[in-house]
């Protein structure tokens, strides 16, 4: 647990800060940095497993708190731990709905990865950017911290297994993936767990609506319908947009 007084601001990544799947537009990262001067701690919470959150952040905010795979992994100091994981029950039920519906997917362990799909997969561009890891397969991974189904036969029917299951399941009906993660991991859960409550939070997508539900103040980027009348703030999805909000919480919309 994280004891601490200071001011929290929380930004999701891809589609917060992030445009490219590659970087963060240098005037982002300036408003992020007079955030971090003006005494807020910084989290950046992402779908993405710590591994691959590292090269968007290309060595900027070291001091910064990482929480990866929706919820699944921390990491505080620059250790990074998995506090979520599929049970060998859940993952071989999960696996053979898989198996049924023709899926493929990119399995993440807490930091190596396995992967099924096409090798043509946009998703494989946001996958070890940083060349950190190694892809394995499925059965070398110790655990299981999420699940990330890039085809099936019949998509819906596939989520709607994961929750019968229990998994948290996030269906990204935009780029036509299924984000399953343990239990009912997220981010603001795994902030939550960290003993911060108090926090300003960005972010854009489905997997940030507790996460911005349940801050003090909340900035939408971009028009996600799923998050109609959650956020206090929308701005669109452009970097001169979000960076000026976020200067504008480092002049003193703290939380």
């Amino acid at each position: 647990m994280i004891i601490s007084g200071a001011s929290t601001a929380v930004f999701d990544l891809d589609g917060t800060l992030c445009f490219d799947g590659r970087s963060i537009d240098r005037r982002i990262v300036s408003a992020i940095e007079s955030c971090e001067r003006g005494g807020h701690r910084l989290v950046f919470a992402s779908a993405r497993p710590v591994r691959d959150m590292l090269p968007v952040l290309d060595g900027a905010f070291p001091e910064a708190i990482l929480i990866g795979g929706n919820g699944s992994l921390v990491s505080v100091g620059g250790q990074v731990r998995a506090r979520a994981a599929f049970t060998p029950t859940t993952l071989a039920a999960l696996l053979e709905a898989v198996e049924r519906h023709a899926a493929t997917y990119l399995a993440d362990g807490p930091w190596d990865y396995a992967y099924t799909g096409p090798a043509d997969h946009p998703i494989l561009g946001r996958v070890d950017q940083g060349a950190l890891a190694s892809r394995v397969d499925l059965t070398e991974l110790p655990q299981v911290v999420k699940f990330l189904v890039v085809g099936a036969t019949d998509m819906p029917a596939l989520a709607r297994a994961g929750r019968l299951l229990g998994t948290t399941v996030n269906h990204h009906l935009d780029e036509q993936i299924i984000d399953f993660a343990p239990g009912t991991t997220n981010k603001w859960e795994a902030l939550s767990d960290l003993g911060i409550t108090d926090y300003a939070a960005f972010g854009n997508d489905i997997n940030d609506l507790d996460l911005l539900r349940n801050a003090r103040h909340s900035v939408r980027v971009g028009t996600h319908p799923g998050l109609d009348g959650i956020a206090r703030v929308t701005v669109p999805a452009e970097p001169e947009a979000v960076a000026a909000q976020i200067t504008l919480l480092a002049c003193g919309a703290r939380a």
